[in-house]
């Protein structure tokens, strides 16, 4: 096929749902296969939450925007939220009786990883794994939540230290697309955010994607692991979360400020989608998207 053509008729790819048409709508159909999707926030904005989400959904039949697949989580923070997974299950399996097992979370394989280092080592593993067949669902998503987590105080910042973290970096994502384009897999890796200091846009002065600065919680914020990172995902979306006033209650001699925290989910880059953008909400069923 010629570079024109593929310009205007990309190849199709399945697309793994959010679980919700909003989201769905604002990422073009869902998570994509065969690449690297990260979520990028600070902590409590999310991102757990979306991929205890996608994990369950996963399972669901292509014709109800899943997979028919189970999925491996490498959790890195610990503990691993059970209880949570649990509960989204609950809600998940009452709303998709006749689709999916008795227990979804059954389909949930879990795993810890402690380091770069170790997750490079067990590589092979997960290959074998997910080539053996011996899960009563296809392996189709694999969840590193987060990335970030296992650089953490292993590297100094001198000009060796970044030579050989950048190195990690190729060599993990370099695996996890090969593995993706292999078995067709949704790749989702998390990762943290650190307050941005300086006047310069973008990082390192470069701007990468269709922002040309992030915001949460009031703070300008930048990708953690830098720009060397920023090559090694296909797809980035940062989730933030910013308190507004909704209503200012007058009580006799002074005024109380009622705030709501608004959450929204922003396309960075993706080499499939415009720039676009919603607003979410997280309840005791799952993750949502606002329609305004």
């Amino acid at each position: 096929m010629k570079p024109e053509k593929l310009l205007e008729h990309p190849l199709a790819t399945h697309k793994l749902t959010l679980g919700c048409p909003v989201l769905d709508r604002c990422l073009g159909g869902g998570i994509p296969c065969n690449s690297v999707t990260e979520l990028v926030a600070e902590s409590s904005c999310g991102k757990t939450q979306f991929c205890l989400q996608l994990a369950l959904f996963a399972q669901l039949p292509p014709s109800h925007g899943g997979l028919s697949a189970s999925s491996l989580y490498l959790h890195t923070e610990f503990p691993f939220p059970f209880r949570r997974l649990h509960q989204l299950a609950h809600s998940f399996s009452s709303s998709h009786r006749n689709l999916i097992a008795p227990d979804p979370c059954e389909d949930v394989y879990v795993h810890a990883v402690h380091d770069a280092h170790q997750l490079l080592d067990i590589m092979p593993h997960i290959e074998s794994f997910l080539a053996s067949s011996k899960t009563r669902l296809p392996v189709r998503l694999i969840v590193i939540d987060s990335i970030a987590a296992l650089f953490r105080g292993e590297f100094d910042n001198t000009p060796l230290d970044l030579k050989r973290r950048s190195s990690l970096f190729f060599k993990i994502s370099g695996k996890l697309k090969l593995l993706a384009k292999t078995f067709g897999l949704a790749v989702v890796v998390t990762n943290q955010v650190v307050d941005f200091m300086g006047a310069i846009e973008g990082i390192n002065g470069l701007r990468v994607g269709n922002l040309s600065s992030l915001h949460s919680s009031g703070r300008r914020v930048c990708p953690a692991l830098g720009l060397a990172w920023s090559n090694c995902v296909n797809s980035r979306f940062f989730l933030s979360r910013n308190e507004e006033i909704v209503r200012r209650e007058n009580n006799g001699s002074e005024d109380n400020l009622c705030r709501q925290t608004k959450r929204r989910l922003d396309v960075v880059f993706a080499p499939h989608l415009p720039q676009s953008s919603c607003e979410f909400v997280i309840t005791k069923q799952g993750v949502f998207g606002v329609d305004r």
